[in-house]
């Protein structure tokens, strides 16, 4: 390892011999300037969205790496980085908060949390708002920038990991019971992490799990998707309503809230309940913050109904805690 660029927790970012790396200390400890290291090239080779950074996968100048939790839960079972992460305790009923009913939002793309984030927070500033991340993107809640950020500006008050994924706050072995670890703030934001799996074949993405989350959230909450809607996207398929929310919505076996910005197309979306609400200006929002939030690359400025759409959600979430 040559050079030490920046660290927090579960993270280290460095340089390999010129190239750009990043360290999950969770999983196989620090490593030092000096240090002779095993680094994965795979998806930097493959030119795919990683930003760019290569994996630092093993420390030679350690023979074993263990780090225990609390519990004997593991999580990336049956790998040689399976790691010992516990799990978390539900919240005491003296500590929840949630009620039946309280808004659940669902996004299909981890970008889309923080114009949820914003908007939410800008009209309930006293709510707290739970992320809970899902194993259909990154795995490693480390690797996450946004979420830092916004938990910084204020505007995400608890995490969690669920499934695969690991390295939040409180740690879950399902959606379901991430849902119940949240139960002691006023509303939940669901989503992958950074990345996300597709293919192009109708069935073939990592966020079909909207449908998923969408159902299992039914059973107590109030469901909320935050719809993936593009200006700007190149590919015909996400261009106007992205595939990805037509097709999960079709697969969503409970009738959920479908917001829209004010004046903005209506889509087709079956027996969902459509609702238009006027929405923030979530890039003021982020500059006031200090947050420079992009989605591929798009700010909102380049990308406005991504963001729009994104936010509605966050409005809809916060008229339901304030009612």
């Amino acid at each position: 390892m040559t050079a030490l660029l920046s660290e927090r927790a579960g993270l280290q970012r460095v340089e390999v011999d010129g190239r750009p790396a990043y360290v999950l200390t969770q999983l196989i400890g620090t490593v030092a300037v000096g240090d002779r290291v095993v680094v994965n090239t795979t998806a930097v080779d493959l030119g795919l969205g990683t930003g760019g950074w290569d994996v630092v996968h093993w420390n030679l100048e350690r023979d074993e790496w263990s780090e225990h939790a609390a519990g004997h839960e593991m999580k990336l079972r049956y790998t040689s980085l399976q790691v010992d992460t516990g799990v978390a305790d539900p919240p005491s009923d003296e500590g929840r908060r949630a009620r039946l009913g309280s808004p659940l939002v669902a996004c299909f793309l981890h970008s889309q949390v923080a114009a949820v984030a914003a908007a939410f927070k800008h009209l309930a500033p006293h709510a707290r708002l739970a992320y809970v991340m899902t194993d259909g993107g990154a795995l490693p809640f480390a690797v996450s920038d946004l979420i830092p950020d916004l938990r910084r500006a204020g505007w995400i008050d608890v995490t969690v990991s669920a499934g695969q994924a690991f390295g939040a706050e409180r740690e879950a072995v399902t959606v379901a019971h991430a849902l119940e670890l949240a139960s002691d703030c006023d509303a939940v934001v669901v989503s992958q992490g950074p990345g996300s799996l597709g293919s192009d074949s109708m069935l073939g993405f990592s966020a079909l799990e909207v449908a998923d989350v969408l159902t299992v959230g039914s059973f107590a909450l109030e469901p909320i998707v935050a719809l993936r809607w593009s200006d700007a996207d190149p590919r015909e398929r996400h261009r106007g309503l992205s595939h990805h929310s037509t097709t999960a919505l079709k697969l969503t076996s409970t009738s959920v809230i479908v917001p829209v910005p004010t004046g903005a197309p209506r889509p087709q979306v079956g027996d969902h309940e459509v609702v238009e609400v006027d929405v923030p200006d979530v890039g003021m929002l982020f500059r006031q913050a200090g947050l420079d939030v992009r989605t591929m690359g798009r700010t909102p400025g380049d990308d406005a109904g991504f963001f729009a759409y994104a936010a509605a959600a966050g409005v809809v979430a916060a008229q339901r805690v304030e009612r």
